[in-house]
């Protein structure tokens, strides 16, 4: 048994001085990006590491931090109220960052979303499909498998910074001008065809 505790061993230690070595390339604010980006894909806990703000300026401020919640029994009213979400894609993004971080379900379908856009006691989402769908093209949401999402490494650190919207200004994600004129575009084709 020890002589297998210390082949895992090996093997980890192999595998952690491999990321390190793979992320000293990166900036703070970088090595912040794919620790949360995989910490959301292993479900890992909402402890992220802390980034000093003096080392890259281009790190907001809010992120510099860890996630600070009122309460960890805050109510998901409460915590739409807190963030203050202007748009369905927004209330989308929201709605998801709470499923992750206070009902511990990262991944979900767009059934999840509008049960608890209800417990919120939000307005009625006219077509849920439809503003998850655009939470996707944004870029706050991603897909995991056919029909299940998980908010994306942008769209957790856009929630984080609302309601400051300088803030969530610069973490929003880029979508790209190309994107939405082929989608535009292939739309037109699909009415004529």
């Amino acid at each position: 048994m020890a002589e297998q505790d210390q082949i895992n061993d090996q093997s980890i230690y192999a595998v952690v001085d491999k990321v390190i070595q793979d992320l000293l390339p990166f900036d703070p604010y970088s090595r912040l990006r794919v620790y949360r980006t995989v910490g959301t894909f292993f479900g890992f806990d909402d402890s992220y590491p802390k980034v000093a703000r003096n080392v890259d300026s281009r790190v907001p401020e809010n992120l510099s931090r860890e996630p600070q919640f009122s309460s960890s029994e805050e109510a998901p009213k409460e915590f739409l109220l807190r963030k203050r979400p202007n748009t369905n894609v927004e209330r989308v993004a929201c709605l998801a960052y709470y499923l992750a971080h206070y009902r511990d379900t990262p991944h979900f379908k767009t059934i999840d979303i509008n049960k608890l856009n209800t417990e919120a006691a939000q307005t009625k989402l006219s077509n849920p499909s439809y503003a998850v769908n655009d939470a996707v093209k944004t870029g706050y949401l991603v897909p995991v498998t056919k029909g299940i999402r998980q908010l994306s490494a942008q769209g957790e650190q856009y929630v984080e910074a609302l309601p400051d919207r300088d803030a969530a200004k610069e973490v929003r994600p880029q979508t790209s001008k190309r994107s939405r004129r082929k989608t535009s575009t292939s739309r037109a084709e699909g009415d004529h065809g």
